[in-house]
């Protein structure tokens, strides 16, 4: 497949069959899927980043330059997932099983399972077991094009276990490739011992002297809240945004899942990065969101996981909003970790195009993250965050949902991992 030296300084990719040239984010409406793809290309890519992508027929001839053959596959900008919750530990199987006879979520966490099941064995765990139970997960995410994650706390629900999580993130981030963005998501739930008590359980993970420490260290980049029915209202979201964003944290926000309380609307008035689910939201949260440019990310996989209808991206899509895809991977509801499975069910649930699925895992996704001015897209001077398939076109990558179809990705230029020969 290669003839090149993958820590080298430039690399040509020849032999492409479609070369999905995703411009640079946010897209709207129609630029999610009017955009360019060449045919029987190449791309040159110099010092981490891409240099020069056109006709093959005119690529660069430069002497002692490496070359990775595409072999008649596609190539796109690397896949992004703009919300997940790794770090976790624990098994909630059983409640798995329990949904499966008919009790909802709700139900299950109002009689003491869901998110305090994984809370206690968070607060058990250790930075190296985080990262132990994590590293595999992140690894088999890059096998399926994966090149950057989101990655929340919220399972510590108290500052120490929550910064342990936040730490397993930075030694994440040391011990692979993909490149990790930390989400500080302790206003995920209340924990037991301050039941009754959310403000003052609020008052304390967000005390400035703790979110000075976690800027100052570098611990993570934004701030969460999930706002909904049986979580924070939309005051209490507002307040600890607000405080979280003083101290140089941008917001995000668990928007709309469950009922609409407002809560996306106040993602519009914080300017937040992304506001995520949108299960429930209505035209004034359209607008909030519209006017203040944040991204939505929709998650199918929550929607079949639990088995609840879908957020309608082709509503969101059709009203002006960047529409992102991502995971939600997480243990109690959406224990799926594969993006492209992701991308497979919008496809086929909720009638996304290939190419705005793709727009959507890439260029939107990046601009979730606040990273659209160097990565998510296919433009020169860009990230070279590359993934090869093995298939000739976009539509015959979704065309089989499940199959694996990545033949090698790569980050920052360099060859990070390639498919194993076979028959």
């Amino acid at each position: 497949m290669t003839d090149r030296t993958a820590h080298g300084n430039a690399l040509l990719i020849r032999d492409i069959a479609t070369l999905a040239v995703v411009p640079p984010g946010p897209l709207r409406g129609a630029q999610m899927q009017d955009y360019p793809l060449l045919h029987d290309a190449a791309l040159l890519i110099r010092d981490g980043r891409i240099a020069w992508f056109g006709p093959d027929r005119a690529a660069p001839t430069e002497a002692g330059v490496a070359t990775l053959s595409a072999a008649g596959g596609t190539v796109i900008p690397g896949l992004i997932d703009p919300h997940t919750h790794i770090p976790f530990v624990g098994d909630r199987s059983a409640e798995f099983v329990r949904r499966l006879a008919g009790e909802t979520y709700l139900q299950i966490l109002e009689s003491g399972g869901g998110i305090r099941v994984t809370m206690q064995a968070v607060r058990a765990a250790g930075v190296t077991d985080l990262v132990a139970a994590n590293l595999p997960r992140l690894r088999r995410m890059l096998t399926g094009g994966v090149v950057r994650v989101e990655c929340k706390s919220g399972y510590g629900l108290a500052p120490e276990p929550e910064l342990r999580q936040l730490e397993a993130v930075q030694e994440l981030a040391r011990r692979q490739p993909v490149r990790l963005h930390a989400t500080y998501l302790a206003a995920h739930a209340v924990p037991p011992e301050f039941d009754g008590r959310p403000d003052e359980y609020l008052d304390l993970v967000t005390d400035p002297t703790l979110l000075a420490d976690i800027v100052r260290r570098g611990l993570a980049e934004f701030c969460d809240v999930f706002c909904d029915r049986g979580a924070f209202t939309v005051a209490q979201a507002r307040r600890v945004l607000a405080r979280a964003r003083a101290a140089g944290l941008r917001p995000r926000l668990h928007a709309d899942e469950l009922a609409q309380i407002g809560a996306s609307q106040l993602a519009g008035e914080l300017a937040a990065l992304s506001a995520d689910h949108l299960e429930h939201i209505d035209d004034a949260g359209i607008a909030a969101l519209r006017a203040a440019g944040t991204v939505a990310v929709v998650l199918p996989g929550t929607s079949f996981f639990l088995g609840i209808p879908h957020a309608d991206a082709r509503r969101l899509i059709a009203a002006g909003l960047p529409v992102a895809l991502a995971t939600d991977y997480n243990p109690g509801s959406c224990m799926i970790e594969s993006l492209s499975w992701i991308m497979s069910i919008a496809v086929c649930q909720l009638r996304l195009r290939p190419a705005e699925v793709l727009a959507a895992c890439t260029a939107n996704a990046a601009a979730a993250l606040g990273v659209q001015s160097h990565a998510g897209a296919l433009a020169v001077g860009y990230d070279a965050d590359l993934v090869v398939l093995d298939v000739p076109t976009l539509a015959a990558w979704l065309y089989e949902p499940g199959r694996p179809h990545v033949r090698a990705v790569l980050i920052g230029g360099r060859i990070v991992w390639e498919a194993p020969p076979h028959d």
